[in-house]
């Protein structure tokens, strides 16, 4: 069986998650399929829509300053 990809920005995210929110997995996977008409099976759509519900990003790690360092001669 092939995967399936695709790209979801971050408003059709919020989107998805509140469907899922306000009216369940369900509603969420109808909210996907309409955003994404490509997907059509129903059980994939509810998958994706749980995956996308329960997703939170990655805390963006501190970039360290780096001292510039002295110059030996």
């Amino acid at each position: 069986m092939l995967g399936t990809m695709f790209v979801v920005t971050e408003s059709d995210a919020a989107a998805i998650r509140a469907a899922f929110d306000q009216a369940g997995e369900f509603a969420a996977a109808i909210e996907l399929r309409r955003l994404f008409p490509g997907i059509t099976d129903n059980a994939q759509a509810r998958v994706h829509a749980r995956t996308i519900a329960g997703y939170t990003p990655l805390p963006v790690p501190a970039i360290p300053l780096k001292r510039p360092s002295a110059r030996k001669k």
